[in-house]
């Protein structure tokens, strides 16, 4: 790990996925002992450094799936939540016991509007809580997280404070979350400063983010955190949890994929796996993924609009500044004919069906195309095809070899 205050020409961005435990908040989803392996597994083989796999104080099937994850997945840090409560932190020691590598990651209210009005405790008892509950984890491991709930809403000053008390103690991750989805990039990024510059002289510890979608602006403050120096990132597949979701897992990883090199950092993912597991959290937690969904949805990379379509069919980056082959698509760039689509669009379909038209027969099918796209969402491959036969039957001749399309390309509808 790094030290805070220094830097390197690319910095390593850990990848904490908290999919099992936030993303379980979300309302209506229900993860089983089976369905939360399945995914731990899924997200160790994608290169996550620390799985957040449930909060075991909250139920005994809850402390039994923990378990579960804990003592059958390899290959990443295994974390459970505790509030800051002794049976809480006892309850995570236990389910974490048969571990590779485990972490017990500690939280407490620390804006004045959770002090008051639901913890109801002042701010001497809310930091001595800090100090007893860390030191009570760092009894069962060495890697204990701390986070001061609801700290961009909070006295900076104050979650400075908390944050001392909890290094102090042994925790070695602060985490600074967005609770409530509510605070610009630059407040995120001015927290991260403040946080990394109060524990400048401490060796090895690491500042994270955890951001809330509310304001749809958790990928964005996410980037900014990174920017400021924190080095770890809290995120969930598909952006599932508590209200409009966690920080998308797919959207940080292909964000820093491109934007890096700019922010000086990588990560360890192993991106050929996302599409894969943002189907199986879709499916184990029951919420469809919209089409227009960044990365993941089913529109991610396909194409209606003929000027779109002219410009990948000529060069993909004309339009696409991700290969779909980056997160393992199974298709690859689509061209979606519909009453947008240009003649680029049409002939590369065409073509791809066995239709080689040129000249007149080009002309009157792709008229004929045209005038069946504006009664239709979309042209399916049998009425394509149907109209370039007429097409070329029209003009007395057959059909010509299909030109080649472009490499790396699917056309399918």
């Amino acid at each position: 790990m790094v030290p805070i205050g220094t830097s390197t020409p690319q910095e390593t961005v850990c990848v904490f996925d908290t999919t099992l435990r936030d993303g379980e908040q979300a309302a209506g989803v229900c993860f089983s002992a089976e369905d939360k392996l399945a995914i731990a597994r899924q997200l160790a083989e994608s290169g996550v450094d620390v799985i957040e796999a449930g909060f075991p104080a909250s139920s005994s099937a809850e402390r039994e799936a923990v378990a579960q994850v804990a003592g059958q997945v390899r290959g990443a840090r295994i974390c459970a939540l505790a509030r800051a409560v002794a049976d809480d932190v006892a309850a995570a020691g236990e389910a974490l016991r048969a571990a590779q590598a485990s972490r017990i990651h500690v939280f407490i209210s620390s804006s004045e509007v959770q002090l008051d009005h639901q913890l109801h405790k002042s701010r001497s008892q809310v930091r001595a809580r800090v100090t007893a509950m860390v030191q009570a984890a760092r009894q069962w491991t060495d890697d204990v997280e701390f986070s001061p709930m609801d700290a961009t809403r909070a006295d900076p000053d104050f979650v400075v404070e908390l944050a001392r008390a909890a290094v102090s103690a042994g925790a070695r991750t602060i985490n600074l979350p967005d609770t409530v989805g509510a605070a610009l990039p630059e407040r995120v990024a001015a927290l991260v400063r403040r946080v990394r510059e109060a524990l400048a002289g401490v060796e090895g510890v690491c500042i994270s983010f955890h951001g809330q979608d509310d304001l749809g602006l958790a990928t964005a403050n996410a980037l900014a955190a990174v920017a400021a120096g924190a080095r770890q990132l809290e995120v969930a597949v598909n952006g599932i949890g508590e209200r409009a979701g966690n920080t998308a897992f797919e959207e940080v990883a292909l964000a820093l994929r491109v934007h890096g090199e700019a922010l000086g950092v990588r990560t360890r993912l192993e991106l050929e796996g996302i599409w894969r597991l943002s189907r199986l959290v879709a499916e184990r937690s029951g919420i469809p993924l919209p089409p227009n969904k960044a990365i993941v949805g089913a529109n991610a990379f396909r194409h209606a609009s003929g000027i779109h379509q002219d410009g990948v069919l000529k060069h993909r980056p004309t339009y696409e500044v991700l290969d779909p082959a980056w997160i393992g698509h199974p298709e690859g760039t689509q061209i979606v004919l519909g009453k947008l689509s240009g003649r680029s669009g049409f002939c590369a379909r065409a073509a791809q069906l066995g239709f080689h038209l040129e000249g007149d027969d080009l002309d009157r099918a792709f008229a004929r195309f045209q005038e069946l796209a504006g009664r239709r969402t979309t042209v399916e491959d049998r009425e394509l095809r149907a109209l370039c036969r007429e097409a070329v039957a029209g003009s007395g001749g057959g059909h010509a070899p299909a030109r080649q399309r472009p490499p790396g390309y699917s056309l399918d509808l």
